[in-house]
């Protein structure tokens, strides 16, 4: 069954990127590697902060959706829910 992934990305400085994708290791490594232009690659954002793994693209992009919409407390209040102290939780992923 293929997986698919809503994401929170984060730079040092806590600037803030949510995605969705199928594949998360390989979209991790990208922003890791700027591979990407753009936001992430601009504010050197390539720590994964949180994810969450859903069974229907659909239900990834609604919760996407979701995320993106809210104010960055919230979007905070989530992380800090997971991972208290923003560890990259790929940290050791080798690609």
């Amino acid at each position: 069954m293929k997986q698919y992934y809503v994401y929170i990305m984060s730079s040092e400085w806590r600037t803030l990127y949510a995605g969705v994708t199928s594949d998360l290791e390989a979209r991790v490594w990208q922003h890791k590697n700027h591979a990407l232009p753009g936001f992430t690659s601009r504010y050197d954002i390539d720590r994964l902060v949180y994810f969450e793994a859903f069974g229907e693209v659909s239900q990834a992009i609604v919760r996407e959706k979701q995320i993106k919409g809210w104010k960055r407390a919230k979007k905070v209040a989530l992380i800090d829910s997971g991972n208290r102290e923003w560890k990259d939780l790929s940290k050791g992923w080798n690609r």
